[in-house]
């Protein structure tokens, strides 16, 4: 992950520092270059300036394996607290509530 991480900030600059690759299963997304009102909305409130971009990067399905070029989904964020927030919330299996005892 790491690798990726370097390719995509030397590729764009502008995404900075401060960057997470998006499963396309996280719950966090709509589609591939979509979130989900309620990650919008969570954005919004506890990190503002963060935002969405689609990058292409070269990987490898395995190890050995022939690089392919892939679309990623990005999220870049302004401070590293609020990545790691987002990430605690959004790509963390969430916690299921438990039932109240009778």
């Amino acid at each position: 992950m790491i690798d990726i991480i370097k390719q995509l900030q030397h590729a764009n600059p502008a995404l900075g520092t401060t960057i997470i690759v998006l499963r396309p299963d996280s719950r966090a997304l709509a589609g591939p270059d979509a979130l989900t009102a309620e990650a919008q909305a969570w954005l919004d409130a506890n990190a503002p300036g963060a935002r969405l971009s689609q990058e292409r990067v070269t990987l490898a399905p395995y190890p050995g394996g022939i690089p392919l070029e892939r679309t990623v989904t990005v999220m870049a964020f302004s401070d590293a607290r609020h990545l790691a927030a987002f990430a605690t919330a959004w790509t963390a299996d969430p916690i299921p509530e438990e039932e109240e005892a009778s």
